[in-house]
């Protein structure tokens, strides 16, 4: 996560050839890959791809890049789930997500790691993995990328923003608080309620098994103020006006999960019977609040194939609401 400098002529040669290298890959392919430390403005190629490295409180993050179609500003913010990698977002690994969007003016920004993070603002440091280094992802998200992809000409006013599992309420969440820089957002199998009773000890054992992170040092404890900032059934009101897609599966596994194997599929099926609840509580709550959304709720698990699906749905009305068409 780190560039090397080089040093004396013989590193300096090294670096000029790099860069033609990369040059004549960026005529040819329209596709580039750079480190970049400043905010700098630098030109990137209509409809290429690069990875970038993006200062932050938490140190350097890499994001990966496709740029719009036609050098655009909008720009449509992808998280990742419970599991994030740190090497890459898993929507560039297990979707298609590139394809989707290839000829259209909106740059995908896919932010890397951010692991049993609910891409929040943790009070400290988790006390039970060594994590030396507080999450700061609603920071991260809403201020330090996109003042950095300004200086690309990337929009800080026209985003949106979806997220599977553990992104789906931060994507809702995240978007209910900085109206002024999303204005579409998509939630996949998101866990929106987390306040729900008890649902607190299920992210308590999922964030333990996944990277051994203790829940209390991201919110405190439940009574804390900061869970119902983090719920995004509870903050519906300040999601009026916004477009919003939310799916979720019923837990009935379908051909897409044939690839995943049978431990896999039944802990699936467990896992979006939960996400089902909270779909229709959140459902519920728009409608008493006379909020207007797309709730989907048909046969699927917790798996990326049904992300992918969902992310087609929502293309159109990601392209509407940020004019990128």
């Amino acid at each position: 996560m780190r560039s090397e400098g080089h040093r004396g002529f013989r590193g300096v040669l090294k670096r000029a050839v790099t860069v033609l290298a990369a040059a004549a890959m960026v005529s040819a392919l329209g596709v580039a890959q750079a480190t970049v430390g400043t905010g700098r403005a630098v030109a990137a190629p209509s409809g290429g791809y690069e990875e970038l490295w993006v200062p932050s409180s938490m140190g350097p993050i890499k994001v990966q890049v496709q740029w719009a179609a036609h050098g655009g500003s909008a720009a449509l913010y992808l998280l990742d789930g419970l599991r994030a990698p740190g090497d890459h977002s898993q929507w560039t690994s297990d979707t298609d997500a590139f394809r989707q969007f290839v000829g259209d003016d909106v740059t995908l920004v896919f932010p890397v790691g951010g692991h049993s993070s609910f891409y929040t603002d943790w009070l400290r440091p988790s006390s039970t993995n060594g994590q030396t280094v507080t999450y700061r992802w609603e920071t991260f998200l809403t201020e330090e990328l996109p003042n950095f992809l300004a200086g690309y000409g990337v929009s800080r006013t026209n985003d949106a923003i979806v997220g599977p599992s553990m992104g789906g309420n931060a994507a809702l969440v995240l978007a209910a608080h900085h109206r002024h820089q999303f204005r579409f957002a998509g939630s996949f199998s998101g866990y929106v309620n987390p306040t729900f009773p008890l649902w607190s000890e299920g992210m308590r054992a999922a964030m333990r098994d996944e990277g051994n992170f203790n829940l209390d040092d991201m919110w405190g404890p439940v009574t804390s103020p900061a869970w119902a900032w983090n719920d995004a059934t509870v903050q519906a009101e300040l999601l009026r006006g916004l477009p919003m897609y939310i799916w979720s599966g019923n837990g009935v596994p379908t051909a897409a999960d044939l690839p995943s194997g049978a431990g896999n599929t039944v802990n699936a099926m467990a896992l979006e019977a939960m996400t089902q609840t909270a779909a229709q509580i959140l459902r519920n709550r728009l409608a008493s609040l006379g909020i207007p959304a797309r709730v989907d709720i048909g046969p699927g698990t917790h798996t990326w194939p049904y992300w992918q699906e969902a992310l087609r749905t929502a293309r159109p009305m990601i392209l509407d609401a940020l004019s990128a068409h």
